[in-house]
């Protein structure tokens, strides 16, 4: 086998090289090649983060990888590191046999969707594949863990959004119910390979409890999730009409007990607490099912 380079020292476009791939955007498949970008993403990590088990979902040839396993050195770390693609998953045990052998990086080879995590994840610094970033996100904002996650811009964006903006809706106050959540970085489309269509931007969650409480928080999500289908009729209008999706068997006894002043707006203009406040009373008069 030809002798690795130390951690910290890997070339992403050597390492795409050396594993023998070409990115493939009909699978979704754009790596980072940026080197100023891959250094900046473990310093998003809020100061303080414990670094002692990092997450990185989809791996591809490792320059991510590489920087994890320096960052995390200096607080004897490891990081583990799930990869989808089998041909990548050999190589990234191959590329990184050193660290493998000590315990320092793991290589979980499967769907981020479907694979068992860790139970101890300290924090997470990704390159998502655009394509299940919702998926993904909401499966790792529940661990309750400082996360670093690279996303296509538009849907980073409307995960960050403040009530009232064009961006504002179901992502975003599902997001913040569990982090304070923020764009720190827009990434240009030149810093994958291949160049995918549309821009990126990293993004920074840090878990907090919300200044709110809910009796539920999947009836609270699910609540959200269905008013937003109908984001341009009143709360009045959107609570009844979408029972069959937040599972209200009496979405009637909900208006008829709800403040007029939140059932007037429309879901983009009301804040988490008001959605809160509605999910609350829903849930005490609204027969959830």
């Amino acid at each position: 086998m030809t002798t690795s380079p130390p951690t910290g020292e890997r070339n992403p476009d050597a390492l795409v090289s050396r594993a023998g791939v070409r990115g493939n955007p009909d699978y979704d498949q754009h790596f980072l090649v940026d080197d100023r970008v891959l250094d900046r993403l473990p310093g998003y990590l809020p100061e303080g983060t414990d670094l002692s088990h990092v997450l990185e979902i989809g791996g591809g040839a490792g320059p991510l990888t590489d920087r994890l396993l320096a960052r995390v050195a200096e607080a004897d770390g490891r990081v583990t590191v799930v990869e989808r693609d089998p041909h990548l998953a050999a190589f990234l045990r191959e590329e990184f046999a050193a660290d493998v052998e000590t315990g320092r990086l793991t290589v979980l080879e499967g769907d981020a969707l479907d694979v068992e995590l860790p139970d101890d994840v300290t924090a997470s610094v990704s390159n998502l594949p655009y394509s299940v970033s919702s998926e993904i996100a909401f499966r790792l904002l529940p661990l309750d863990v400082p996360l670093v996650l690279m996303f296509q811009r538009e849907f980073a964006e409307r995960m960050a959004a403040d009530p009232a903006t064009d961006e504002y809706g179901r992502l975003s106050v599902t997001a913040g119910h569990y982090a304070d959540v923020e764009v720190v970085e827009p990434v240009p489309k030149e810093a994958f390979d291949p160049v995918p269509a549309v821009e990126s931007a990293v993004v920074r969650c840090v878990p907090r409890n919300p200044d709110y409480e809910v009796p539920d928080d999947e009836f609270f999500l699910r609540f959200v999730t269905a008013v937003f289908t109908q984001r341009r009729k009143t709360m009045r209008n959107a609570i009844r009409n979408t029972g069959h999706i937040s599972n209200l068997a009496d979405p009637d006894a909900v208006v008829s007990s709800a403040d007029e002043s939140l059932l007037s707006k429309r879901a983009g203009t009301l804040a988490p607490a008001d959605f809160a406040e509605l999910a609350a009373l829903a849930w005490e008069v609204g027969d959830p099912q």
